[in-house]
């Protein structure tokens, strides 16, 4: 039998743990049906500078120029030595003109090679592919898994999943923090972060289960097998982070939305993984060892 000396029960707390999510997650769902999400210029269009300038210049000093126009969250891209593009909402005729101005007198210079309005980079019709993408990987998902491992797993992994990208969705929504491009990457990117920490664990519950006596309870088997990855879950989300934090002080407001969603997301991803795919795995084999002796009786 299973001796679970261990702090605190993973299991028995599951109720806390389900509790604690939904409390986090319900203003952020309340947000994004009441405020929805604050679209940048790849989803709503806007207008593009392309600037070539007399001296080399930094990233940090347009930034500044323009940020006197209320535009500190523009996208400003380095495509040679002294080429810019800056990505704006959509600025009229006269404001163009004043920022190129600007640009020229406070920066030793500059030559306007495109001043032009442009439509969404990620239209609707993209935005559509990439939800069925997502449906079609979460589908192929569940397949591995239940190979794998068994179909209850791959059930709470993509219940997992949603709990994650809808957090990260609510955070966004509640602060209206501009999202861009950059953002749909980093969603796919904690996805795949998320899965993989979820299947190291239901790896180990695997193992476990193989090697555990008929005395020893599911719940016991699975907490052990959450104590025993939960070292590697922390150290690997930490090293993550530490990275992550650097690039987020040092590696200018380009990245911000990037880097803030990835910070956001693959901490709550570590916590999906221990808290909230394990216990509603262990809820969904209740379910079924319930059904079996209603069956039985009947």
């Amino acid at each position: 039998m299973l001796r679970d000396k261990r702090p605190f029960h993973f299991i028995k707390l599951r109720k806390i743990w389900y509790i604690i999510s939904i409390l986090i997650l319900l203003p952020g769902i309340i947000s994004l049906f009441s405020q929805g999400l604050n679209l940048g210029i790849d989803f709503s269009g806007g207008s593009l500078l392309d600037l070539r300038f007399n001296q080399p210049t930094t990233v940090q000093e347009v930034r500044q120029v323009i940020g006197e126009f209320g535009l500190e969250g523009a996208s400003i891209q380095r495509s040679g030595e002294v080429d810019f593009i800056i990505r704006t909402r959509e600025l009229s005729e006269d404001e163009g003109n004043e920022i190129i101005q600007a640009v020229d007198e406070k920066l030793g210079g500059v030559t306007v090679q495109r001043n032009e309005r442009v439509g969404p980079v990620i239209g609707q019709e993209l935005i559509t592919k990439a939800f069925g993408a997502l449906i079609v990987a979460s589908i192929l998902m569940v397949i591995y898994i239940t190979w794998r491992f068994e179909f209850k797993q791959g059930i709470a992994a993509i219940i997992a999943l949603i709990h994650d990208s809808l957090l990260v969705l609510g955070v966004f929504s509640l602060f209206q923090i501009v999202i861009d491009s950059a953002f749909v990457a980093a969603v796919l990117t904690i996805i795949g972060y998320s899965i993989n920490d979820t299947i190291v664990i239901f790896d180990r519950i695997r193992e476990n289960l193989l090697n555990k006596k008929k005395t020893d309870k599911l719940e016991d088997v699975i907490n052990v097998s959450l104590w025993q990855t939960l070292a590697r879950s922390i150290n690997t989300v930490l090293t993550v982070e530490f990275i992550l934090i650097s690039l987020y002080l040092f590696g200018g407001a380009t990245i911000h939305t990037l880097i803030l969603a990835l910070l956001i997301g693959i901490t709550v991803g570590a916590y999906s993984s221990i808290c909230v795919a394990s216990p509603v795995y262990f809820d969904l084999k209740g379910m079924e060892r319930r059904g079996r002796t209603k069956t039985a009786r009947a």
